[in-house]
């Protein structure tokens, strides 16, 4: 018995070496963190069990048999955030570069097979060279087998992906296929092939920061939601995420206690919205006035910033909360934010997090650039977003609610709960501008030169008293109600508490087809 124990020591000793001293030294030169310290800050202190500790590869191929390290380059087990159980892998860089071979993947699956089972979220904490090359064909095989459990996993469980080190190849496409995904500045990196191979192929020269770095993919593609500083300020910022978030689709939404009062009035909102329509104003004021104690959440801060989207709590409640920026090209909608906006809105769908939207849209962006690229189809997967989305929906008009861009900001038409606007809301075709140029062209071009930016004017006026309010869309049922902006916390907060009980349900089928 005591020969066991010391050779179960001895063993445990080795597998929390990794790669070794040397190698350990090596990582924290590069400013990073090991896969062990990485898991010791993401998770509840004590709480991490480890899982598969002492597996080892299979390999003889290139004299891989000589080099067997425990655990194979990637530390899996279970831990809590906050108390709450989640299922956690963390590569090691350390050992053979934190390459994927069979064993590697294995011990993933397994990881999120369980994960599935309990009904647990998932965090991935990547640091890895990709493929291990030795093994061939089967760790790409392994690659693939993740990949299935991460599409399999989706809506079910959340999977958070961090990116702490290299990630690339076909490595890339499991973090993609995950719901969040966090990157650090100067050590993370992501793309489907290095500046080398760009170069050789497209004579492009760019760094590995331009192509795949944290802010590239934080500002330019939108693979990443989050571009952190630091590797602790990341994972830090993981846990807050993993606040908001049911442990599983099925789960109820984790309370956070709050000193705020429900009943809380918002008077620095009826000043808000300036008097001249086309005056911008921060979005994220009108939200940190509204929810718990000012604290809100942002997702995809640098993508598509006309819109914004994020998490906060209201009287201790979670929240999704989707919001023009009118600080921001006016708050349209274009290419970029129409696709965040969508993305956001079915994550929130899947896990029951009700949706908060807060209006003030002019319109989608027109021009070439943007109809070449199909604003038509992207914008359609805001609108399929919300039509499809069954959780509880509120809507608040600030300000403008424009043409199709009304519709499709969670319009009382496509199963919006409850539509509220502030007086300020003006709810129309368009503005009164391009109205009144299209509606009496005739009319002005008639009138004397001198005479018809006076003419024009009135015109104008007179259309904003007429279709810029929020009356006759009030009148018509279309917004339940007009209120003071500095009720708007109140209301929302009573809103939401009569919809916990709501039931609504699509026709039956295997799936839809969201234009993507």
């Amino acid at each position: 018995m005591s020969n066991r124990v010391e050779q179960l020591e001895k063993l445990r000793a080795e597998a929390l070496l990794g790669g070794g001293k040397d190698r350990l030294a090596a990582q924290h030169k590069r400013g990073k963190l090991t896969a062990r310290e990485r898991l010791d800050v993401l998770l509840d202190e004590n709480s991490f069990q480890e899982i598969d500790m002492f597996a080892r590869h299979r390999s003889t191929n290139f004299g891989m048999e000589k080099q067997r390290p425990l655990g194979d380059g990637v530390i899996t087990g279970t831990g809590t955030i906050d108390g709450r159980i989640v299922c956690v892998f963390s590569q090691d860089f350390t050992v053979f570069g934190g390459s994927l071979s069979e064993v590697y993947a294995e011990k993933i699956c397994k990881i999120m097979d369980l994960a599935m089972k309990i009904g647990a979220p998932v965090i991935g904490l990547n640091d890895s060279g990709g493929a291990r090359i030795q093994e061939g064909v089967v760790s790409l095989g392994g690659y693939a087998d993740i990949f299935l459990r991460n599409t399999l996993a989706s809506g079910v469980i959340p999977q958070i992906s961090v990116i702490l080190g290299p990630c690339a190849g076909g490595a890339v496409y499991s973090p993609a296929i995950t719901d969040y995904i966090f990157m650090v500045r100067g050590t993370s990196y992501m793309f489907v092939t290095g500046p080398s191979v760009v170069k050789t192929v497209t004579h492009e020269e760019v760094t590995f920061d331009e192509l795949g770095g944290a802010d590239a993919h934080a500002s330019k593609s939108g693979v990443a939601h989050f571009a952190l500083d630091n590797e602790i300020e990341c994972l830090k910022a993981v846990r807050k995420m993993m606040s908001f978030m049911p442990s599983n689709n099925r789960d109820t939404l984790p309370y956070k206690p709050t000193k705020d009062t429900p009943t809380r009035l918002c008077y620095k909102l009826d000043t808000i919205v300036p008097d001249n329509p086309n005056k911008p104003y921060d979005i994220k004021d009108v939200i940190r006035e509204v929810v718990d104690e000012g604290d809100f959440f942002e997702v995809h801060a640098d993508f598509g910033p006309s819109l914004v989207v994020g998490y906060a709590t209201l009287d201790g409640k979670p929240i999704g909360i989707v919001a023009n920026q009118p600080a921001v090209m006016a708050g349209v909608l274009d290419l970029t934010s129409s696709v965040k906006g969508g993305r956001f809105v079915r994550f929130c769908d899947a896990f029951n997090i009700p949706l908060v939207v807060f209006e003030d849209v002019p319109g989608f962006l027109p021009g070439t650039d943007q109809e070449w690229r199909g604003i038509i189809r992207h914008g359609a997967k805001l609108l399929y977003a919300f039509c499809e989305a069954t959780v509880p929906k509120v809507t608040i008009i600030t300000r403008k609610a424009y043409g199709g861009a009304y519709d499709v900001m969670n319009s009382k038409h496509i199963r919006g709960d409850f539509n509220y606007a502030w007086p300020t809301a003006e709810i129309a075709v368009m503005g009164a501008k391009g109205a009144v140029e299209i509606l009496h062209a005739k009319e002005v071009q008639k009138a004397p030169e001198n005479e018809r930016a006076a003419l024009l004017a009135q015109m104008e006026a007179e259309y904003n008293e007429k279709f810029c309010n929020p009356f006759e869309a009030a009148e018509r049922g279309f917004i339940d109600d007009i209120i003071m902006p500095h009720e708007t916390r109140r209301r929302l907060i009573h809103a939401l508490k009569i919809l916990e009980t709501k039931v609504d349900t699509s026709p039956k089928k295997k799936h839809g087809n969201i234009p993507l």
